[in-house]
Order: C-alpha cells, then sequence, then structure tokens
C-alpha cells in the first residue's frame, strides 16, 4: 500500500489527508534493528495467534539466534499454581511465547542479588538460581514488581527474525525497564507504537485484518 500526496486515510474514529509520499506500512531504518534489549512491537496485521498485537522483549540476540517474552499475554493461573513447592505468593504469570511451553522462565530486577543472572538492559536480568527466588520471595524481599514470571518463550532461529523484519511483520524499540516490569495487557501496543510517532499512532487505528470495515 503506497499513499500518495492527498490520499485520505480513514481509520476507526480518525480521518487523515497526507500530505507526504511514502510506504505507509514499511518500517523506518530506525525501527528495524534488533539487539538484546530491544522491544518487538508487532505490525497491525501480523495474524499469528501468539504474537498479534504483541510487544516482546529480546533477552537474546546474537548469532545463535533470538530469545524474548511477550509481555502482553497474562494468563488467569498465579506462580504458584503451575511449579509444586513454590510460596504461596500470589504473583501473576504470562506466556512467554510458543517454545517449550512446559517450562517456566523469569526476568527480574534484582541484579546481582539473584546469582546466575544474565544483565538484559537498564536494571532488569533474565534467569538465576531458581531457589534463591524462591527464597527471596518467601522472605518479602522480592515481589510480583520486581519478578515477572513467563510460560514458553518466543524464540528464532539464527536470520530468522531479520527475515521477518524485512516483511514488516515487526518494528523495534527501545523501552523503560518501569514499563517492561509492568503487567499491562491492555494499551501497550498501542501506546508503544504511538510513542514512536504519527505514522505508527495511525497504525493502532487499523483492525487486524485488511479485510475487516
Amino acid at each position: 500500500m503506497v499513499l500518495q500526496a492527498g490520499d485520505y486515510i480513514c481509520t476507526p474514529g480518525h480521518h487523515y489527508y497526507m500530505d507526504l509520499n511514502f510506504d505507509f506500512f514499511t518500517i523506518d531504518p530506525e525501527f528495524s534493528k534488533p539487539g538484546k534489549g530491544k522491544v518487538l512491537i508487532s505490525g497491525p496485521f501480523l495474524g499469528d495467534e501468539y504474537f498479534k498485537r504483541s510487544v516482546i522483549l529480546l533477552t537474546e540476540h546474537n548469532a545463535k539466534g533470538t530469545v524474548g517474552f511477550v509481555l502482553n499475554k497474562p494468563v488467569e493461573a498465579r506462580i504458584n499454581e503451575v511449579i509444586k513447592d513454590f510460596p504461596d505468593i500470589d504473583i501473576a504469570l504470562s506466556v512467554g511465547g510458543p517454545v517449550s511451553t512446559d517450562t517456566v522462565h523469569y526476568i527480574h530486577s534484582m541484579g546481582d542479588k539473584i546469582p546466575g543472572s544474565i544483565k538484559v538492559y537498564g536494571n532488569i536480568s533474565w534467569g538465576g538460581d531458581f531457589d534463591i527466588v524462591k527464597s527471596l520471595l518467601s522472605s518479602g524481599l522480592a515481589d510480583g514488581d520486581s519478578i515477572r514470571f513467563f510460560i514458553g518463550y518466543s524464540g528464532w532461529a539464527p536470520g530468522q527474525l531479520e527475515q521477518e523484519i524485512e516483511t514488516n511483520s515487526w518494528v523495534i524499540a527501545d523501552m523503560d525497564p518501569a514499563r517492561v516490569m509492568a503487567i499491562q495487557a491492555e494499551g501497550i501496543w498501542k501506546d508503544a507504537l504511538s510513542r514512536l510517532g504519527n505514522k505508527y499512532k495511525l497504525w493502532t487505528g487499523f483492525p487486524e485484518s485488511p479485510d475487516m470495515n
């Protein structure tokens, strides 16, 4: 879809005349470079059940592939309902992605208090000693504000994510660590795109299928 000067765009609740020439659904180069600590924001027409309207934190991106966790797909279950002998603490759980959905993963802002963690960016780390995690939660030194748990993860083979980016499936951006750690399913996708400028804010008004009116 290529918009020309003077073209008229109509999205639910919004009507615009465009005075610039650009490929409306092509991602700008500044938002197309994946990396550890970046977030992926799905394009408006990505229809995959796990990834549509998703925001994903990348915890690893190198020559061996890419790993990340969906930030806006919470589930009703709590972590102590999924793992035996886990502290009886009310902490939310999210679906991290379609890979290894019989495993549990976590990101946290506890730093060196959890040995074996891998620093991602800012104050966010990934993984670490699970016994220490349980101990910190049991003693009240950690809670749902400092640790996020996920069932499964999102993974890409070497070069696979880059191929998807070339088809404009993903926008790459930065996100404040505090927003990453917050459980916020509703609105995070629209908010993340809107922060990138008017072009991407317009994307949030399009239906999930281009055939829908």
